[in-house]
């Protein structure tokens, strides 16, 4: 994957080029920024771990975690196992995320996209308590 011009010195000012690649259960790949990873890491790992959510959030995120650096021309090689997570093959859209980017298989973010904007999605239609509040 090579991570676009825009977004490389950004990167290197902010982890050095070293990035960590995990598996979300969108079926799709998070990229943190190392330090911004090991933030979520301390906050995943300090979960109730008798909780069967959490339990399942640490297996799957910090289980998959991959310590990757991006090399001379911004090309990040992505661990075998990652890719097919994710189903990775040829086509793929990266979308930054504020501090994250979400790389997807192209057919797959766009079948989930068009579920999203014909409301087809899972959702319980509520917010969590954490947004409620929110201003966009």
């Amino acid at each position: 994957m090579v991570m676009p011009t825009r977004y490389r010195d950004r990167i290197a000012e902010r982890s050095g080029g070293r990035l960590v690649v995990t598996v979300d259960r969108d079926q799709c790949l998070l990229i943190y920024p190392l330090p911004d990873w090991e933030e979520i890491e301390r906050k995943l790992m300090k979960l109730p771990t008798l909780n069967p959510q959490a339990r399942l959030l640490q297996r799957l995120m910090v289980g998959y975690a991959a310590d990757l650096e991006l090399d001379g021309h911004g090309r990040l090689l992505l661990p075998a196992e990652l890719r097919a997570f994710a189903s990775l093959n040829r086509a793929a859209v990266l979308l930054g995320q504020g501090n994250r980017f979400e790389l997807w298989d192209e057919a797959k973010w766009t079948e989930r996209r068009d579920q999203w904007l014909n409301g087809e999605a899972e959702s319980s239609g509520e917010l969590p308590a954490d947004l409620e509040s929110l201003s966009l």
